[in-house]
């Protein structure tokens, strides 16, 4: 949700549906509703356009479109057939079959669901266990790059707690959910629903994001699981109880998220909090999704050490610092490719801080932490970032990214075919930002020891949870 316009963010009124809404919205079973025949129709007719759709989503060769006409009238069809079991969906279902007609009519060039996408709000609906049938032409991050034809069902994740704590952590954006099914472009990494995804003629404001916490949980019982086993890692008892129960760690990651996702336009910030998209060094999208998930953490100990808060949003808030720092180290650190990954950029910098403040070990090929001083170890780096941001507004932009560069090479080790590292160029530093950006290696800060390692026994498993569900 990072590029969401942040005015967006607050004092937009929630509105929730009545009970019978609720009541009707769950008529069918899980495995009523994915196994009805409207439902499989659907799958099946979207997957066929996919196999014609170009990448912006058109379907330029015209001997195709008389079967591409076809499917279109099976995915209207059955989205008309469904559309009871969604009353609280009823504008936007009528709005999808408008444009998938247009869309039609106008002779498969590139798809427009801008109306349809404005009609679809699910953040007004914030319920636990209300569902929605969603289908857009579009592209799925960390999964498919080509804005083709996708339908997934979902259920909304909204247990009573997180509802108590979104009064003080103010997100009217965070929709959090879990699949129920979905067509290939899900079968992927991909565990976020972005408006900003969908085939539009035009950009809006937008004022939704959903994250599927079910998939976020299940990669992570499963990484984490493997990585213990494999560094010899003694779990504490809660850290076991997260891996054991897939309900406690999908409400674990709504927390997290709920904190994280807000964030992004809060603090003190640099004029740009890097939500605009621009080239920038990809060190600095590392600081930022770091910051967020260390504020998370913060604000999960403050939780937790407040006796007025709910007992399970005190529970709650313990496991979080152990997702933020066991998702951080096991999987984000190794997981994709050493190009310009500014997610294992940060999980590489918080396993390096913990370990050079003596709160982690690597002992006798076996890993340990000393619990009980880890959290004020792990707010330390937060406040380091925190003060980076806070001292940027009066540096000018190079200079903001130098300093960043130099912080992290207080903590982790560059490449040593680094120009950074041995300093730049002085007809590069009287130049524009693009030549500090064209001579950051794609693999700035290369993986240690331990990481070159850990990611040869944990490749198999990473890659084992691609298209992961709570299923799994």
């Amino acid at each position: 949700m990072s590029n969401y316009i942040a005015d967006a963010l607050v004092g937009e009124p929630e509105v929730l549906e009545d009970t019978a809404t609720t009541a009707t919205a769950a008529d069918l079973t899980r495995s009523d509703l994915t196994g009805s025949p409207a439902w499989l129709r659907l799958k099946t007719a979207a997957t066929a356009l996919q196999a014609v759709q170009a990448q912006d989503g058109s379907i330029p060769e015209a001997g195709a479109h008389a079967a591409a006409q076809a499917s279109v009238a099976g995915i209207t069809a059955a989205v008309t057939e469904l559309s009871p079991h969604f009353p609280h969906d009823a504008a936007y279902l009528a709005a999808v079959v408008v444009d998938f007609d247009r869309w039609v009519a106008g002779g498969f060039g590139v798809p427009d669901f801008y109306d349809s996408l404005l009609a679809f709000q699910p953040q007004q609906n914030r319920v636990d266990g209300i569902r929605h049938l969603v289908v857009f032409p579009m592209y799925t991050q960390n999964g498919s790059p080509n804005r083709l034809v996708e339908a997934v069902l979902i259920e909304v994740l909204w247990p009573e707690f997180v509802a108590e704590l979104e009064l003080e952590y103010t997100n009217k954006l965070f929709v959090p959910i879990r699949f129920l099914d979905f067509t290939a472009g899900y079968d992927t990494n991909s565990a976020v629903l972005f408006p900003e995804t969908v085939a539009m003629r035009q950009i809006p404001t937008f004022t939704w994001g959903a994250i599927f916490a079910d998939r976020e949980a299940a990669r992570f019982r499963r990484v984490v699981r493997a990585a213990a086993g494999i560094t010899r890692l003694e779990l504490p008892a809660e850290a076991e109880a997260l891996l054991e129960d897939q309900h406690l760690a999908e409400e674990t990651f709504v927390m997290w998220d709920l904190i994280h996702d807000r964030t992004h336009m809060r603090g003190d910030l640099p004029f740009d909090p890097f939500m605009i998209k621009q080239r920038m060094p990809f060190f600095l999208y590392s600081l930022e999704e770091l910051r967020c998930d260390l504020t998370a953490f913060r604000e999960s100990v403050k939780i937790e050490r407040d006796e007025a808060a709910s007992p399970e949003a005190r529970r709650h808030a313990r496991l979080v610092q152990y997702a933020v720092i066991f998702d951080r180290i096991f999987r984000f650190s190794i997981t994709g490719s050493r190009v310009r990954n500014y997610d294992g950029l940060g999980g590489q910098l918080l396993f390096a801080w913990l370990h050079q403040h003596h709160v982690l070990h690597w002992t006798d090929t076996a890993l340990s932490f000393d619990w009980e001083a880890v959290p004020d170890v792990v707010i330390a780096l937060g406040a380091q970032i925190d003060d980076l941001y806070w001292e940027s507004i009066d540096r000018p932009k190079k200079a903001h990214w130098l300093a960043a560069y130099e912080m992290l090479t207080k903590t982790l080790t560059p490449n040593p075919a680094s120009t950074w590292a041995r300093g730049l160029p002085l007809e590069v530093l009287a130049g524009a930002p693009k030549g500090y950006t064209d001579l950051v290696l794609d693999d700035e800060f290369p993986l240690s020891m331990f990481f070159e390692a850990l990611d040869k026994k944990m490749k198999p498993v990473i890659e084992s949870t691609m298209g992961i569900t709570a299923d799994a």
